[in-house]
């Protein structure tokens, strides 16, 4: 078996939770809500009742401070380039996926995101990162290659975004590297993987129990993993969907009140900006964050 939990170039993970060095983001210079899957059409339908509007100035202030969140915090921040055309680009952890060996491309479902694989592509062709593999045998997103800790990935798909035939190939590239990794079916509701379970630190998740399934619940609890339980009415609106910048400080997200108190009270720093733009049009601060460099587990 290869022993493949060291990377050897400065690019590359092998974890999700240790201290983040440079994170790949996009700039939502052209972002706008469109139908574009269940969280955002949760939001258009109910937008009479709620009053939620797009104001893309809000969204633009929302951005920068998480930008200057991760500043603040020695990471550095590198950009896909705008395209009016890919304006769900910046959502950059879904067109790529970081692991030890290098970027795994990914092969997006949603129409208006099919060719967001040109902008991620050239990052890292002009920041000279070979290329792992490529997600071919069906649709596959990076929000569904979770690595749990080094040697453990969780591989989702709910077929609207990543298909089963598409995680069960990157699923085979994984294990061909001597790692673990188990596919599981998830909930349309939740789009992927990242939306029920997150890392936080060595051997600590959060993740929304009530919404896995049993046997995926009893994998990482069999694996020792400790599990900060996220309420399934903070989970619908992406509560889980936070970033462990390392060193104990966490990159969460205002809505998710008790999860933020959960972990206050574990002894994490944790900001918790206001990102309702983005969670409201379907992704928060981990779908916007393709983590591209981080200290060794």
């Amino acid at each position: 078996m290869k022993d493949h939990t060291k990377h050897v170039s400065k690019w590359g993970i092998n974890n999700d939770y240790t201290k983040l060095k440079d994170v790949l983001l996009g700039r939502p210079d052209y972002y706008r809500w469109v139908e574009a899957g269940p969280l955002i059409g949760r939001t258009l339908a109910n937008a009479e009742k709620t009053g939620h509007r797009f104001d893309l100035q809000l969204a633009m202030k929302q951005h920068s401070e998480m930008v200057a969140i991760y500043e603040e915090n020695d990471v550095t921040c590198h950009y896909l380039e705008s395209d009016e055309a890919l304006h769900r680009n910046f959502f950059a952890r879904d067109s790529s996926a970081m692991t030890p060996w290098g970027p795994l491309v990914c092969h997006m479902q949603l129409k208006c995101r099919r060719a967001d694989y040109a902008t991620v592509i050239k990052f890292y062709q002009d920041h000279d990162v070979p290329i792992w593999q490529f997600a071919t045998a069906g649709h596959f997103e990076g929000g569904d290659f979770n690595i749990i800790e080094p040697g453990r990935v969780l591989i989702g798909y709910c077929g609207e975004r990543s298909e089963k035939d598409g995680s069960e190939q990157v699923a085979d590239f994984v294990r061909a590297e001597g790692w673990e990794a188990v596919v599981a079916p998830i909930s349309r509701e939740f789009v992927h993987m990242d939306g029920l379970i997150v890392p936080l630190a060595e051997k600590l998740v959060v993740a929304c129990v009530d919404a896995m399934e049993p046997w995926l619940v009893d994998v990482v609890r069999g694996w020792g993993i400790d599990i900060v339980e996220v309420e399934y009415r903070e989970a619908k609106n992406l509560g889980v969907n936070l970033v462990a910048m390392g060193n104990g400080k966490v990159l969460s997200m205002a809505g998710a009140d008790d999860l933020n108190a959960k972990m206050r009270a574990l002894g994490f720093e944790v900001y918790d900006p206001d990102m309702s733009m983005f969670t409201l049009g379907g992704g928060g601060v981990h779908c916007l964050s393709q983590a591209l460099c981080r200290e060794e587990a």
